[in-house]
């Protein structure tokens, strides 16, 4: 083969180089984010209170304690993309730290709260929608999340579908989150986390059927 024929072939395979999976996640999260954020105000949008229930404490603190792991899911989700061992030991203390507010929150409801109160709290007013309300809102973000991790090439391709399930729970959750009017930690323990583990056992089994490789 000639040079000019050689330079030719590599510019064309040059061409044709796809962009890594990061690039690829930051250019569809804020389509799955928008879908979600539609989705959001088409069949929740905010409580009607929210102006008088940004000022208390336990409100503020539901989507944050749902945002902070989405941001720390998907960094995780960007490690296990790799077909190379990543260190993850950090983001998986971080995970934790936001478990213990969790957990710290509801400490803190079960002292200040007389006993008598808790069976309430804990049950809520909207624990069903809230069951189903997450997985809803998680599966645009789920979807976009798989689509790009399936670029990539996990390692580990459940443990990197169970990443994606996670943050597009804990996503969902923080939008649900300005529409729920239970904001009781007693509530936010018991049924968040319940639609987020079945959406991140969800991501879990379908990373492990879409992203073998």
């Amino acid at each position: 083969m000639k040079t000019d024929d050689l330079l030719r072939v590599l510019v064309a395979d040059g061409g044709t180089i796809e962009p890594p999976v990061a690039t690829r996640l930051w250019r569809l999260l804020p389509l799955g984010l928008a879908a979600t954020a539609l989705l959001f105000l088409m069949a929740l949008g905010p409580r009607p209170d929210i102006a008088a229930a940004v000022q208390t404490v336990r409100f503020v603190l539901k989507p944050i304690e749902m945002a902070l792991p989405a941001v720390l899911a998907a960094a995780l989700m960007l490690r296990l993309a790799r077909p190379t061992d990543q260190r993850t030991a950090r983001l998986s203390a971080g995970l934790a730290a936001v478990a213990a507010l969790l957990v710290a929150g509801v400490l803190a409801e079960l002292v200040v709260v007389p006993s008598s109160e808790w069976g309430r709290r804990l049950v809520g007013e909207r624990a069903v929608a809230c069951l189903v309300s997450i997985p809803v809102l998680a599966a645009p973000l789920l979807a976009a999340s798989l689509a790009v991790l399936r670029r990539g090439a996990p390692r580990r391709p459940g443990l990197a579908g169970a990443a994606a399930g996670l943050f597009a729970a804990t996503a969902g959750a923080a939008f649900y989150a300005l529409h729920c009017p239970d904001d009781s930690p007693l509530f936010v323990a018991t049924w968040y986390s319940l639609a987020i583990v079945a959406v991140t056992a969800i991501g879990a089994l379908a990373g492990r059927w879409l992203l073998r490789w």
